[in-house]
């Protein structure tokens, strides 16, 4: 059995900072999976909550649909405002809505809180209905093939007969690639922005520096912990030293330099924050913490350490073999997370494969969250994917 589920309702009124081509207020539903549903591991449960918002038109052909995939830490918001009163809007604002790079005017946008997630999917925060009380780590272990078949049921449950493009960055990337190999005959393109076919011994490094950080705080508890406490400081820990893998060393530098605070007390030697960059990080942590559940960042970072495409398949251009995709990696040169050396290695994959697929690199001092922020070269080169023509089968290779 499954249903939508309406969220509670926003107002009507627009708010008045809402600029021309934006999507306006948006709606979360939740798509409910009543059947049990089967994990990679053998895992099961007795079924589950996708929290989703779409944005734009389905058409008659059902098949204009564009999916986002969101990175670890984001959610299904990537378009519009929920409310009057919100201070920002979905994280993909600037690429989404008409008339913009991804043009609602002309697709049916769909974007979904991944499985395990904690912005309404189903996950260790969620109750499990055997015992009444949250999964925590009694919740099995998520993959990306996990997510990927959860959202495929979600799309099938939307009545779409094929995708359009499958788009994301980062872990959004992970899944859009799993989406052309899981689904190749429904899967018409693919974008693939600052991601990895698998991750480098430095980046499962920095996850388990988070993870250590959740874990030997003492409110973790061993994952069982009340919704409204759990290893905050940890958590915000976590979330301090990602954020600074996702910047560069020269987009810092640029932003905030050696400047301090106005509150810093000149040569004052304590470690209350003296400079703009511990303010910064702070306050990220801090906010970090009222968003996400620790449990879930524990979850999430672990899938995107497994996801190791050409070990699963015995080699990249055998993974890339099923798909029919074409296909379009974009690197950003001050990336140092997943380099664009890892994503030409996708592109060079997928062309060995016989794929059609092209490769583009941006240069940015933004750093891995490039994909993310205003870039008029970015807007071009993905709306020029989106909506040229199919032609015929062939390849580009573009620095």
């Amino acid at each position: 059995m499954t249903d939508d589920v309406e969220a509670p309702p926003v107002s009507p009124s627009v708010p008045s900072h809402l600029a021309p081509g934006d999507v306006g207020l948006v709606q979360p539903k939740d798509f409910v999976h009543g059947r049990a549903f089967t994990f990679k591991s053998g895992q099961t449960i007795p079924g589950f909550t996708i929290r989703y918002e779409t944005y734009g038109e389905l058409n008659a052909a059902r098949e204009n649909v564009v999916l986002i995939c969101h990175a670890l830490s984001g959610d299904h918001h990537c378009a519009g405002w929920h409310s009057p009163a919100d201070r920002k809007p979905g994280w993909w604002n600037n690429l989404i809505g008409p008339g913009k790079a991804v043009d609602t005017r002309r697709f049916f946008v769909v974007c979904a809180n991944v499985l395990g997630g904690c912005q309404g999917s189903t996950g260790p925060a969620s109750i499990d209905p055997a015992t009444g009380a949250p999964y925590g780590l009694r919740f099995p272990f998520v993959t990306i093939h996990d997510m990927v078949h959860s959202q495929k049921l979600l799309l099938d449950h939307l009545g779409v007969s094929r995708i359009h493009t499958v788009m994301g960055g980062s872990m959004g990337g992970m899944l859009a690639m799993l989406f052309a190999i899981e689904f190749p005959a429904f899967t018409r393109r693919q974008i693939v922005m600052a991601s990895t076919a698998r991750e480098s011994a430095q980046a499962i490094a920095f996850n388990e520096v988070g993870r250590q950080a959740i874990m030997e705080d003492p409110g973790w508890s061993h994952g069982d912990y009340p919704r409204d406490g759990g290893p905050r400081v940890g958590l915000a820990i976590a979330r301090m030293m990602a954020h600074i893998t996702y910047l560069s060393d020269a987009g810092m530098d640029r932003r905030f330099g050696r400047r301090k605070r106005d509150t810093a007390d000149g040569e004052a030697y304590t470690f209350d924050p003296q400079f703009e960059v511990e303010s910064y990080l702070r306050h990220q942590g801090q906010s970090f913490i009222n968003r996400f559940d620790a449990n879930s960042y524990l979850y999430i970072s672990r899938a995107l350490d497994q996801f190791d495409l050409a070990h699963a398949y015995g080699s990249l251009e055998k993974a890339f073999a099923p798909v029919r995709a074409e296909s379009l990696a974009v690197g950003f040169t001050s990336d140092w997370l997943f380099p664009p050396e890892q994503n030409r290695q996708i592109a060079l994959a997928l062309l060995r494969a016989g794929k059609r697929a092209s490769y583009a690199e941006l240069s940015t001092d933004l750093g891995h969250d490039s994909f993310l922020l205003e870039s008029e070269d970015l807007y071009a080169l993905v709306r020029g994917f989106l909506e040229r023509d199919d032609g015929p089968q062939g390849s580009d290779f573009a620095i």
